[in-house]
């Protein structure tokens, strides 16, 4: 599969999350988002946290602490925890005050996204792929993905459309969707046949999870025996990689057809460390 090149998008992406937190009146720093513990507020302060990490880690390979990450579990914990203590700091400032500290940490982080030799390893792998180690042009779309699907939680949270753009959006779905074969890693199936993935909508498209002898592959163009076919509309795909929609609710909207056993392990594939 090709690399997917995000790091020229960073500015837009962040000059409409900058303008959509201006816009916002005092009531709807406080409404519900789709992630069950975080309210808008939390959701931004969130997105302060993280560039002000990357930067620490990234620009100036300043790391805080080194905790024992022995297992998938402990590396979850770990990342929890940070983001919560990331958010208990900083939504105790006021909007203007994280708005002000946001244009700021956003710039900077796109400017080292945007440095970057793409080919180049990144300083931290895709967990969620199953990489230990990945290029730097995984990285800054990982990044990219977490500054977009969460400025969309609190867009729709406040009933603000503007970021689900082919533009914008497609590359978060490539992005997620290269946690197919990681997802499907115990999952047998016939040497020769795919699973096709299609999201539908004008942000969409196809995808192709190919089994090989003893592995799953991502594929540019179908090969072999199609054996199932998935079609998940483009309003709620992201919230089903971001662990933004129950089950019940994604597969009342999902449709398989094939071996509908083999097409519903999609919908246990997470793109996010939590």
């Amino acid at each position: 599969m090709k690399p997917i090149l995000t790091a020229h998008l960073f500015p837009k992406l962040d000059a409409l999350l900058l303008e959509l937190l201006r816009s916002l009146t005092p009531e709807d720093w406080e409404k519900q988002t789709v992630s069950p513990k975080w309210k808008v507020k939390d959701v931004a302060a969130h997105l302060l946290d993280t560039p002000l990490r990357g930067l620490s880690i990234g620009r100036d390979a300043y790391v805080a602490e080194k905790p024992g990450i022995n297992s998938p579990a402990d590396l979850v914990a770990f990342i929890n925890r940070l983001n919560h203590e990331g958010v208990t700091v900083y939504r105790r400032l006021s909007p203007a005050v994280l708005i002000a500290r946001m244009e700021v940490a956003a710039k900077l982080l796109a400017e080292i996204h945007a440095s970057r030799d793409p080919g180049a390893t990144a300083p931290i792998g895709v967990s969620w792929a199953g990489e230990e180690k990945s290029a730097n042009w995984f990285h800054t779309a990982r990044e990219f993905t977490e500054r977009w699907h969460h400025q969309q939680q609190i867009r729709l949270a406040v009933n603000k459309p503007g970021i689900m753009t082919p533009e914008l959006y497609y590359p978060v779905l490539d992005c997620f969707l290269r946690a197919l074969p990681f997802t499907y890693r115990n999952v047998s199936a016939k040497p020769g046949t795919f699973v096709q993935v299609n999201i539908s909508g004008e942000c969409g498209g196809s995808w192709y999870l190919y089994r090989a002898e003893q592995t799953w592959q991502l594929i540019e163009e179908p090969l072999g025996e199609r054996v199932s076919e998935i079609v998940i509309p483009q309003e709620i795909a992201w919230r089903i990689f971001t662990k933004g929609i129950d089950r019940d609710s994604a597969l009342s909207q999902v449709k398989i057809v094939g071996d509908t056993a083999l097409g519903l392990h999609i919908l246990g594939m997470v793109s996010i460390v939590a």
